[in-house]
């Protein structure tokens, strides 16, 4: 019998615009030959120079498949296919005006081996288990990344959606559960990205509440978990009232997007009022930008770093 080889040849990255469907088979390939060239490529990974109050920062978020949320604008499956999505995600975190990624492991791993991730920030989303539509949404299991493993990969931190719902009893368990990963992170030094909703069922269906009284009230929920804040940032969404929002908490924000609704002059003009308010520290944008309506990935992503004081 033939010895497997300890090592491969490395990720050819694929040229952007390529329509191949073999594309990305190097991933598969190295993935199943060496399986530690990831640990090694995040070892040799030139590292984002820490984030400083006064430059806003500019994250692409991809972690919304890992909850089965697959859906844009109401389509089903728009982002199930992986090779469109990082291809995205490539012309995304090609502009240097992006400093960042935050997504769920195998992602993450995918951009590490694609050498996409040079001299960024990268965060890893760390609780997955509340899938769409799961009977026990709410009971959200922290089944991604852990803050051992984000240490080990060189990230800057990790991310937790914590949703408050007061109608479903395991809410407490959700937030004893972002409690420790707060307290794991700052452990490890790294930042704790909490993304906190007040969440009710209509319908039958999770909902956040996204009034400017209930993301205030999630906010100050959040800000307390964990037995300290010095490494803690809100992950906010952008709603009325933005200058109240801001003046709940002195930690760190930056400004979620969500499935975007509305048009897109619109979402940039309410990013832009809002960017311009204390305390922000830039942006944690996915879908509105990797799938944009005229489908220009890298003229929404232009248009949002303009946006973010550099």
């Amino acid at each position: 019998m033939s010895t497997p080889p300890t090592t491969s040849a490395p990720v050819t990255p694929p040229e952007l615009g390529s329509t191949d469907p073999a594309r990305y088979a190097d991933l598969t390939r190295i993935r199943l030959e060496d399986p530690d060239a990831v640990q090694r490529t995040a070892d040799a990974r030139v590292r984002h120079a820490r984030p400083v109050y006064g430059t806003q920062n500019f994250i692409v978020a991809a972690d919304h498949p890992a909850r089965g949320a697959l859906s844009v604008r109401g389509v089903p499956g728009a982002m199930a296919d992986r090779r469109d999505l990082l291809d995205r995600l490539r012309t995304a975190l090609a502009n240097p005006d992006v400093d960042g990624v935050l997504a769920s492991p195998d992602i993450l791993d995918d951009l590490l081996l694609l050498g996409a991730l040079e001299g960024k920030l990268v965060f890893g989303s760390m609780n997955r288990g509340g899938l769409a539509g799961l009977v026990n949404e709410i009971d959200d299991r922290f089944t991604g990344h852990t803050a051992r493993h984000l240490k080990r990969l060189g990230a800057d931190g990790g991310k937790m959606l914590t949703r408050i719902h007061y109608g479903d009893t395991a809410t407490a368990q959700a937030l004893e559960s972002t409690a420790h990963a707060v307290d794991a992170l700052a452990e490890q030094g790294l930042y704790a990205m909490v993304e906190p909703f007040i969440s009710e069922t209509v319908d039958g269906k999770i909902r956040n509440d996204l009034s400017p009284d209930a993301v205030i009230t999630s906010a100050a929920i959040a800000s307390s978990l964990g037995a300290t804040s010095a490494h803690t940032w809100m992950k906010l969404p952008v709603v009325p009232e933005m200058e109240r929002v801001l003046a709940s908490t002195t930690l760190p924000t930056v400004l979620l997007g969500g499935d975007p609704s509305g048009a897109p002059e619109e979402i940039f003009q309410t990013w832009s009022e809002a960017l311009a308010l204390p305390g922000v520290q830039g942006l944690t944008v996915g879908r509105t930008l990797l799938y944009p309506e005229d489908g220009d990935v890298a003229g929404a992503v232009a248009t949002a770093a303009s946006l973010l004081r550099k």
